[in-house]
């Protein structure tokens, strides 16, 4: 170990002769500089520095947190600047974008432009349009009274859910008392009373429990953009996707929804266009997407259309005095399993059972 650091220090004491010979430096005085050296690193900042340096330098590098961290804290300012940016973006796009571009059918002049859309859309559409009434969207009930509705005449005859209702209106104290807390403080014996079963009873639970907790409410749903309101309905115990565009079109009044599931309007579409078999759900976007943007008008019409055919194999030949009979009994084989969890499919029109249901 002596051996080495002899070596060690023979190069020591030979660079200073060699760093001296630049700054014209006396050569008497090498030790002297050697071991003076941070007293003499301001004089001679060039040569002299090369010995202390070293250390130097390895300090620099154990500092480099320092000279890194405004290099992350640039990087950090650049994310927050871009998100702040990103979520001020949405904000205006759905604050501003969503009322100017949704308008409900009830507004003032909306059904013109629907039909005068539809008629130069679709010729043969508008040939209709010149023979049947104009539709009529007039339903002004909270969107948690139309919901909960809409749960108390599921797979049932009108006649049967419209006393369902009106037992449970009256249960409630009346249409604009039928709130979350008034349906929460009904017992499930109270409602089992007046002929409501124990899982519709749980949908009505869970819908109020949502309103409740914040996670639904009128005002957000009425602001809510068509696949938001999607989203966040289909989280409802007892609400499929057929009532959610029920719930959307008559209730909302949302000018394009197209409910591809609907018998009625995959009957009419079928009659319309000529097509041997009934068309899918998928083949039902591509038909009907030259009525966009307001395809709920051209659902109406195609209720209308099969009502007004008066065919015997759609629900409109199951209504008798009345009474429109479960869709459960209309469709066969596979198309049974498909809405067998769906509301009874609005066919008869104007007075059909979910213009019933959702405009009375």
């Amino acid at each position: 170990m002596g051996e080495q650091t002899q070596v060690q220090a023979k190069p020591e004491t030979q660079t200073p002769p060699q760093s001296q010979l630049q700054p014209r430096s006396p050569p008497n005085s090498d030790s002297t500089l050697v071991s003076n050296s941070p007293v003499d690193l301001p004089p001679n900042p060039s040569n002299p520095s090369k010995i202390p340096i070293r250390p130097q330098k390895i300090r620099k590098l154990s500092c480099t947190p320092s000279s890194k961290t405004p290099q992350t804290t640039a990087s950090s300012a650049t994310p927050a600047s871009t998100k702040s940016r990103r979520k001020s973006a949405p904000k205006s796009s759905s604050s501003r974008g969503l009322p100017q571009i949704i308008k409900p059918l009830s507004a003032n002049g909306e059904i013109d432009n629907a039909l005068l859309h539809l008629r130069s859309a679709d010729p043969l559409l508008g040939s209709l349009i010149d023979t049947l009434p104009v539709p009529q969207f007039e339903s002004h009930h909270s969107p948690f009274l139309a919901l909960s509705k809409s749960i108390l005449y599921q797979q049932l005859a009108y006649k049967a859910g419209t006393s369902i209702y009106t037992r449970f209106v009256s249960l409630c104290g009346g249409e604009d008392a039928v709130c979350p807390d008034v349906v929460l403080s009904l017992s499930a014996q109270q409602l089992k009373q007046i002929g409501v079963s124990g899982r519709k009873a749980s949908y009505l639970y869970d819908l109020a429990n949502k309103y409740k907790n914040g996670i639904l409410c009128d005002d957000a749903l009425v602001k809510m953009d068509d696949k938001s309101l999607f989203t966040m309905l289909s989280m409802v115990k007892g609400i499929g996707s057929w009532s959610v565009h029920m719930f959307m079109i008559f209730s909302l009044h949302r000018p394009d929804v197209l409910p591809v599931s609907d018998l009625g309007v995959r009957k009419g579409v079928q009659l319309l266009y000529g097509l041997e078999e009934l068309p899918r759900p998928s083949q039902m976007e591509q038909l009907c997407e030259k009525w966009r943007p307001y395809r709920s008008a051209g659902a109406w019409y195609m209720w209308r259309f099969v009502e007004w055919k008066g065919t015997p194999t759609t629900a409109a030949a199951a209504i008798d005095a009345g009474n429109v009979q479960p869709l459960q009994q209309i469709q066969t084989g596979q198309e049974t399993q498909q809405h067998q969890l769906q509301l009874l499919e609005p066919i008869n029109g104007i007075g059909n059972l979910g213009a019933c249901i959702w405009s009375q």
